[in-house]
């Protein structure tokens, strides 16, 4: 059996990819997880979900998103997912990080639902960046308190 050597540049390089590693586990369990992909070059968008007696309102920041490219997906019953492409890339440097690299094309942003709701009377508007979405709810179910 051979023995190869490695060279001092390739143990620090294995070093920092694992110490890497490690802070970002730490932070995902920290903060919880980043609001970026790197490998989907996906951006996860601020979003707000306001719940009143007749209807769900949820909002999402799109900037730079093309109108034409915002889709919205029922996952399940209680998600959603909204999906736009960017009209221009952003890089980590456009935000600011001087400390990673990577560049984003789109916005991703799945959606848990509050409360059940009628998947067929959805109303949605964008405009200036911000795509707003009403569903109403679902009438005759029971909130569980525990």
């Amino acid at each position: 059996m051979t023995w190869r050597r490695r060279s001092i540049f390739d143990l620090m390089r294995e070093y920092m990819e694992r110490f890497e590693e490690m802070a970002e586990e730490i932070f995902e369990e920290a903060f919880g997880k980043p609001s970026w992909d790197v490998d989907s070059r996906t951006l996860k968008p601020l979003s707000d979900i306001t719940v009143t007696p007749r209807e769900v309102i949820i909002t999402v920041d799109l900037p730079f998103a093309k109108p034409e490219t915002v889709r919205i997906n029922w996952v399940r019953e209680d998600m959603i997912e909204v999906n736009a492409k960017m009209r221009t890339k952003v890089r980590f440097e456009d935000l600011g990080v001087s400390h990673r690299e990577g560049e984003f094309s789109s916005f991703h942003c799945p959606i848990q639902l509050p409360v059940p709701v009628e998947n067929r009377e959805v109303k949605i508007s964008f405009k200036r960046g911000i795509l707003e979405i009403r569903l109403p709810r679902k009438r005759g179910y029971r909130i569980r308190v525990e």
